[in-house]
């Protein structure tokens, strides 16, 4: 499967009616991966397993606060991967990804326990990304039709079945979804450790002057906008009327923007990306 070619893998739940053809790429919007990034990061380390395994993390290549550049490349690469690319290009990437994870394990020392390889935390990482992609999707361009929408929910499973996550493991439909996010969510608890991590993500201190300067107040006004209300309480993030009126009036003339150009550019970087994994694994060259 390339980036332009019909999504017919999305599997069924059980008893349920055949997908029809879908093109995943009608619903993959390059400029959501810049919006949503950080408010999905957040998302997905408030839950603390997660959270502690990104933070304590002892793989520094993979750390975006010190190789912000790389590690960007890398998730917005997993993401193109894990949406568009063929089985035997998901596996290959998934061999790389596992090489990194190795060292992804709690200590004695750890509040919590974890391991990257737990299918529990990849569910939860698989359901932020899909939660975000879908939010990012109708705020710019408004609900998909049922249909759609419901297949490219079954697509999503492949944001977890790219690791280790089973795919009896995703919900199994968007109901079931909605009442797994939901519990989730509830529960979800924001550490100061990570809250720190996360400031400074926010506030882009990953990368030098003057980008900071320039860039840290928006990005964190646009953050803020997307979060769940209850995780931007516990950031301690200011959010009025006026701000969402704002974003909302942004993203729809993004949404606006997008409709108007060729596919390929409004799916970029996304597609730059699996371009971009392809001509490393065809030359030998690191993907992760």
């Amino acid at each position: 499967m390339t980036a332009s070619s019909r999504a017919t893998s999305a599997r069924r739940a059980p008893g349920s009616k055949p997908v029809p053809e879908y093109d995943v790429g009608a619903h993959l919007d390059g400029s959501a991966a810049f919006f949503g990034a950080a408010a999905n990061v957040i998302m997905q380390l408030s839950h603390a397993p997660v959270g502690y395994g990104v933070v304590e993390s002892t793989v520094d290549s993979g750390k975006v606060m010190v190789h912000p550049i790389k590690r960007t490349r890398t998730t917005l690469t997993y993401l193109a991967v894990a949406m568009l690319g063929s089985d035997d290009e998901r596996a290959a990437y998934r061999e790389a990804v596992n090489h990194q994870h190795r060292a992804v394990r709690s200590t004695a020392a750890s509040p919590v326990r974890y391991n990257a390889f737990d299918p529990r935390l990849q569910l939860w990482v698989a359901a932020c990304l899909y939660w975000g992609s879908r939010d990012l999707y109708e705020r710019m361009h408004g609900p998909m039709p049922a249909e759609q929408a419901e297949a490219f929910y079954r697509h999503a499973a492949r944001f977890g079945t790219t690791l280790q996550m089973p795919e009896s493991m995703w919900p199994a439909d968007r109901a079931a979804f909605d009442r797994y996010w939901e519990t989730q969510l509830a529960a979800a608890h924001i550490d100061p450790p990570i809250r720190a991590y996360f400031d400074d993500l926010v506030d882009l201190r990953m990368f030098p002057q003057p980008v900071p300067l320039l860039f840290g107040k928006f990005h964190r006004w646009m953050v803020a906008g997307l979060l769940p209300p209850n995780l931007r309480a516990q950031m301690q993030m200011p959010w009025s009327e006026r701000d969402d009126a704002l974003l909302a009036r942004l993203l729809r003339t993004v949404g606006a923007v997008e409709q108007r150009v060729p596919r390929q550019l409004e799916m970029f970087p996304v597609n730059m990306h699996l371009w971009d994994m392809r001509i490393r694994r065809r030359l030998g060259l690191r993907m992760v």
